[in-house]
Parts: C-alpha cells; structure tokens; sequence
C-alpha cells in the first residue's frame, strides 16, 4: 500500500512539473479528478448549477495561469478548493451572478420557506453527481456528501452570509480544519470558528432534521411511494397526490414564490390549482436531482408530449415531504431527457 501511494505521488509530481512548463495534457490529467466535486462544490455556494459551471472554467483557468506559483505546501486539491471557494465569493460579492437579497416580508413570515425564497435555485442532475462516491470527506465533516447536495440544504445555504456559507460547506460539509480554512480564505482560525457557528445556528433553523435528506438509493418501501406519487399524477389525480403527503408537506415552485407547507394547505393549493386550470394530461419519466427522487414531465400538445419541466421529490418512510417544480427553460438537456416523448 505504502508502495503504492508513493508512485501516486511520483506520478503527480511528474505531472505537476510537465504542467508548470506549460504542458495542457498534463494540467488535464492533474485537474480531471477534482472537476466533479469542484463543480458540486460551487453549487452548494452559488445555489445555480448554470452558475457552478461558469465558476468551475474560471477556477480551472485561474489555476492554469498560477500554476507556475503553485510551491505545493498544500495539496494539489486544496488548492483548487481555494481558487474556486474564493472564485464564488467574489462573484456574490460583485454582484456578477444571481441576486442574493431575500425577500424580507416573506422570510419572515414563512421562516422555513428557503426553497420558494431562493429565485435563482436550480436542482443538479445525479448524472453530474456521478464519481463523487469516492471523494471521502475529512474527519471534522458533519454531513454526509450526498445529504449536502439535498434541495433544502443547498437553499438553506443561500441563506447565509457568502463567508459563512463557504466555511459551513469546507468545515461541515468537506471537513477541512479550521486553519486549513482560514489560509484558503485570508482570516484567522477565530474568525472561522464565529462564522461557523453563526452558520449552524441559521441552517439548523431553516433545514429542520429530516427534511430532503433521504439520499438514493430508495428503499422498496420509498420507492413504492414515489411510484405510487408519479401514478397519481399522471392520472391528474389530485385526491390521491394529497393521500400521499405528510403532515408537515411542503410544495414549492421556484422562481415563483408559491410556497404551501402542510397537509390542509398543500391539499388546498392543488385542489383550487386543479379547479381553474380543468383537466390535464401528464407524462412522468423518471430521473434523480440532488440525490433525490425526480421526474421529467411532459404535457400534451397538437403533436405528443413536449417536456415542461421537473419535479424533485422528497420522501419519507410516513409520505411524500416535498415537491419542488423546475420549469424547464433548457435546463433538463442537463438530465438527457429528451425534448418530447
């Protein structure tokens, strides 16, 4: 094993000196590996997965331009994380990128509504998720990887201050230490540790324990009710959509601000839905978006079915949890669904 690692290590050396000549193989080969989670990692902090790809190029061409000053007192991915951490704070911080502000009159309102507040969230495909299985995170990590891809998680993420979110994410999520954390963003141990714990405090009370952090694969006994949801909606069956919810549901539509919470509300919302716009014909084709169940929906036209968007689904042992609705808008060529069935 020890053997082993020592030619990992040789060969990444060797790699690491063709690219600082100038070499783009090798720069390839160095940064391929770390392109999923870096990807991943920038949209848990930007909530966009439009945005987490133009921040992946950036950091991979910042690191091609500065990697002749890469002196390796770190690792290679650290440093990576570094670039690309600081890539997404600055972009909240210029504004280049989605609006940040929140709704104050609904926040306050509806404390738990992160997802319907979030105008600029986007679900990320499994698809992409693929290969991050063995990205094992460090010992001071607090959540799981695929937990921390979950729709409520990643919106209630966007909640916080850009400084905070990021350590929550390297701290908890990554499991970086503290002074690892502080050199890859300019502070003090101290500092990191405060906004860490400013962090948790505000996460713990907009993603209550449980919600949406059921990760696939499903068992047979949450499958059964994500095939039985699907079926009930292609059926236009609103009755038998409801009978599946928990109490505390959660039906959201972003970039809408149509949030429901609750069993009474939820079955109001869908029932008075259904009423105004009569009858409709569906299509479900399965997929998976943040580690969690997903469906492709078609609606009928002159010609057959034509895609309209997703819906992300989160599923408990006692019913359906959450149902968030994505308009498509190009957004579902990331899941190779096709246009029309």
């Amino acid at each position: 094993m020890a053997e082993l690692s020592w030619q990992r290590e040789r060969l990444e050396h060797n790699r690491l000196a063709r690219a600082q000549r100038g070499d783009e193989d090798a720069f390839e080969e160095l940064t391929t590996p770390y392109r999923r989670e870096l990807q991943v990692h920038c949209y848990r902090i930007l909530g966009s997965l439009q945005d987490a790809e133009d921040m992946l190029q950036e950091t991979l061409l910042a690191a091609w331009r500065g990697l002749e000053q890469f002196e390796g007192r770190s690792s290679l991915r650290s440093w990576l994380y570094t670039i690309a951490t600081n890539r997404c704070l600055n972009a909240r911080r210029a504004g280049a990128r989605r609006p940040q502000a929140v709704a104050a009159a609904a926040a306050a309102s509806h404390p738990a509504e992160s997802v319907a507040e979030i105008a600029w969230l986007e679900p990320y495909p499994d698809l992409l998720l693929e290969g991050l299985t063995d990205t094992a995170p460090g010992p001071e990590a607090r959540y799981e990887a695929k937990e921390a891809i979950a729709l409520a998680f990643v919106s209630g993420l966007q909640h916080l201050a850009p400084r905070q979110r990021a350590v929550l994410v390297l701290r908890d999520v990554l499991g970086f230490h503290a002074e690892e954390v502080a050199e890859m963003l300019g502070a003090s141990p101290a500092s990191v540790n405060s906004a860490l714990q400013r962090a948790r405090a505000t996460m713990d009370s907009r993603v209550p324990p449980g919600r949406d952090r059921l990760s696939l694969p499903l068992s047979a006994e949450h499958g059964d009710l994500v095939t039985r949801f699907a079926d009930a909606f292609e059926r236009d069956d609103v009755d038998a959509v409801v009978a599946l919810l928990t109490e505390d549901a959660v039906v959201s539509m972003p970039p809408q601000p149509e949030w429901h919470q609750g069993h009474a509300d939820v079955g109001r919302f869908l029932r008075d839905r259904h009423r105004r716009r009569g009858p409709r014909a569906w299509r479900f084709l399965a997929t998976a978006a943040n580690a969690q169940p997903a469906f492709g929906y078609y609606l009928r036209d002159e010609d057959g079915w034509e895609r309209a968007g997703v819906f992300v689904v989160g599923v408990r042992a006692d019913g359906i949890e959450s149902i968030t609705r994505f308009h498509d808008g190009g957004l579902l060529d990331r899941f190779e669904l096709p246009p029309r069935l």
